[in-house]
């Protein structure tokens, strides 16, 4: 749709204008992103913005848990109900200009549901074996996750 195009620019024109902000403010930042297995596979997301893949996820908002925020986004992104999630740890980070503490979940599916895509922000999805991992540009948070460079 029309709509959906313009949404994607604007996101792909906005995104390099907030990094360079970031970059000069550094301002803290906290997010939620969530690993969903398949098996052995992990779900990976491609935003229309950004050239890595990531986990479904995003900021927390003021007010809201880091586990509503996962849920919450995981809805947006996907299409996916709430489902219960398990905690796996929090990674403090620079990424993108901004210091970041992403709190990670995880969610253990059997098979893969059927996804809905925003195709405004979320424009495909890729279920990626262990071995695939190492070749696929990823995001710094899903890096931390993958060498699960934690604290509490």
């Amino acid at each position: 749709m029309l709509i959906d195009s313009v949404w994607r620019m604007a996101l792909r024109l906005g995104f390099p204008l907030a990094r360079a902000w970031w970059h000069i403010r550094r301002p803290r930042h906290e997010g939620a992103l969530v690993a969903i297995y398949v098996g052995q596979a992990l779900l990976l997301v491609k935003s229309s913005y950004r050239a890595e893949w990531n986990f479904p996820g995003g900021s927390v908002h003021p007010g809201e848990t880091p586990d509503a925020a996962a849920q919450r986004e995981m809805e947006e992104e996907i299409g996916l109900p709430s489902y219960t999630l398990l905690p796996a740890g929090s990674v403090y980070g620079t990424w993108d200009g901004r210091r970041d503490r992403v709190h990670f979940f995880e969610l253990h599916l059997d098979c893969i549901p059927e996804l809905r895509l925003d195709n405004r922000e979320i424009v495909a999805t890729h279920l990626a074996s262990p071995e695939e991992l190492q070749s696929i540009a990823l995001t710094g948070a899903v890096t931390a996750y993958l060498r699960k460079d934690f604290c509490s």
